[in-house]
């Protein structure tokens, strides 16, 4: 039996209740008002409900529109991830065609459960560059989004706890920037890999293209180290389970309610600021519309696909592009939905000259449920390297360079450890994927009709800009020399599947366009600006632009995706959002 189905097995016969979550409005429609409503309860929602509700004071109300993460066995065991796409703990929504990926429309993966995203992602943790930081701070006008002054947020959300299996760390991070007593659990591999000490060696021979970084997190993510991951004990973290777990679900002035999709929001009196405070959804099998008004904000965190979406139902975006699908504006903001920034990846295959030993799906499972150890209580990586285009490349001689600064890399190896495959041919695979993690091209999140039930337009609209497609090319040449170092000489035997047919530049930019995915890191579609500004969604304290009641947390509103992986900066985001909450109400 495989591990997808025996865990779905285990799933379905183990039933885990949790009696303080609602699983419909329904249940809790006799106990408003509430003080704050917060629309997603994702990696940002239930950051923002466990802080505001650390003030007995506060009553607050969370909405989700997918199920309990509790009890999901894909969820929890970090070795399953790839159980989770397509299933009913994602929104399985797709892009549309993107024009440079020879019209491919992408599988565009967004967590359908509680914990959003951070239930169903691949548990990376990874920072991004100090210049990210400084980058946010300069566009918006408010030093308060500064690497120096964010990173006590990103501090605050960290726990860093040991690996699964217990091995000492000395050498494998660096424990000054890293916090031991936060919510969310992070850590260092659990599983030793044999390429983990043939990755290690590269970096001394890659003449200083690939050195030693003993800590990617530190602000300065330049090297290949050890990749850190949201997992604790063996298990996921996810914002659910450490923010919405057991040690604070059963606040008395928390509720959260399953099953419960938001549709728009809704304008309250006829000031001369709008105010919307009021929010309006479905909630568990009926198809009632439900409204509620929060007494004194509400708080969209649904995410760079959801909270454009929303948006734009609520007649809040382009007043000319809402009247030609039916909406009635209310509010003219063009930027709603636009700047949508994401990261293309890619991989490369080789032929490796390595055994592989294939592992015991019965087994591993049976060792996680018992010790929380194993293969699955671990995800598939150990090591991750980022770089940047040489500095004699002719690049950056025509076009800007999207990068934040000199500490930031242009593109991340993923160094797939555990992914020698055995091919139906008998021989050994090995993968490598590449993310463009600076890329320049912007897409949008828009309105497919006037329903607000309908799934939104997704264009991530990837090497719209050249400049992408470049780095992305210099990211594989890389890659290349990468492997090329003595220390593979008597493993690689040369590149496997449709890499193996590039022979020139024109193949090499096919091979792009048909082989391209996604990283599923998008962010920018209710983005910060200068208060006072014409363009972006929110003010740098959040609040949406010409209205009041209405403030936005989520990765929707960086105004440019870092270089990495984005729950971290999503977590640090929603607690510096919690303190500005609190100060606005003291």
């Amino acid at each position: 039996m495989g591990l997808l189905r025996l865990s779905y097995f285990i799933f379905a016969t183990v039933h885990i209740c949790h009696g303080t979550l609602h699983q419909s409005f329904s249940e809790v429609e006799s106990a408003a008002p509430y003080d704050f409503i917060v629309a997603g309860g994702g990696t940002a929602g239930s950051v923002i409900a466990n802080r505001l509700t650390e003030n007995p004071n506060f009553r607050v109300l969370v909405l989700e529109a997918g199920p309990s993460n509790e009890g999901v066995i894909d969820i929890d065991a970090p070795g399953l991830i790839f159980n989770l796409q397509k299933s009913p703990f994602d929104w399985n929504y797709t892009t549309v065609p993107q024009a440079a990926l020879n019209s491919r429309s992408l599988a565009y993966a967004r967590g359908h459960v509680l914990g959003g995203s951070s239930s169903i992602n691949g548990m990376f943790y990874t920072r991004g560059s100090s210049d990210d930081y400084d980058r946010w701070a300069n566009i918006t006008g408010d030093e308060g989004w500064s690497w120096n002054q964010m990173l006590p947020f990103i501090l605050r959300n960290e726990h860093f706890t040991s690996p699964a299996d217990g091995h000492s760390t000395t050498g494998q991070f660096d424990p000054a920037f890293h916090n031991f007593t936060g919510n969310t659990f992070v850590s260092l591999p659990g599983l030793p890999d044999p390429l983990d000490e043939t990755y290690l060696q590269t970096t001394n021979d890659s003449n200083g293209e690939f050195s030693f970084n003993l800590d990617m997190n530190s602000g300065s993510p330049l090297g290949l180290g050890w990749l850190q991951s949201t997992i604790g004990n063996g298990t996921r973290s996810s914002a659910a389970s450490s923010y919405l777990g057991s040690r604070f679900i059963n606040r008395p002035n928390l509720d959260v309610v399953l099953n419960t999709q938001i549709s728009r929001v809704l304008t309250l009196g006829n000031g001369s600021r709008i105010d919307l405070r009021m929010v309006e959804f479905k909630s568990g099998t009926s198809e009632t519309l439900y409204s509620v008004t929060a007494k004194k904000e509400l708080v969209l965190s649904l995410g760079s696909i959801g909270t454009p979406h929303v948006l734009l139902n609520s007649g809040i975006g382009d007043k000319n592009e809402l009247e030609e699908v039916g909406v009635h504006p209310i509010l003219h903001l063009p930027s709603v939905g636009k700047n949508l920034s994401d990261q293309p990846d890619i991989t490369l295959n080789w032929f490796v000259n390595l055994t592989v030993s294939p592992v015991n799906a019965t087994a591993a499972l049976n060792q996680w449920l018992e010790t929380r150890t194993g293969p699955l209580a671990n995800g598939i990586v150990n090591h991750v390297a980022w770089g940047r285009v040489p500095e004699t490349s002719s690049i950056f001689q025509n076009v800007s360079d999207p990068a934040a600064g000199p500490h930031t890399p242009h593109f991340e190896f993923v160094l797939v450890s555990r992914s020698p495959q055995t091919l139906p041919t008998g021989e050994s695979s090995l993968g490598l994927e590449i993310g463009m993690v600076t890329p320049a091209s912007r897409g949008s999140v828009s309105l497919k009709s006037n329903d607000p039930f309908d799934t939104p337009l997704i264009d991530p609209a990837y090497y719209k800009d050249e400049v992408d497609l470049l780095i992305m090319k210099e990211a594989i040449a890389s890659a290349e020399r990468f492997f090329a170092g003595p220390v593979w000489k008597d493993i690689i035997l040369g590149p496997q599947g449709a890499f193996s047919n590039v022979t020139d530049d024109q193949s090499l930019v096919q091979f792009i366009r048909e082989s391209s995915d996604t990283t599923l890191h998008s962010v920018g579609t209710a983005s910060m600006s200068p208060k006072g500004a014409k363009f972006g969604v929110v003010d740098p304290d959040l609040r949406l632009k010409g209205a009041k009641g209405l403030r936005i947390v989520d990765a929707s509103i960086m105004p440019i995706v870092i270089c990495g992986h984005t729950q971290a900066p999503t977590y640090a985001i929603a607690e510096r959002a919690a303190e500005l909450i609190k100060q606005a109400w003291a």
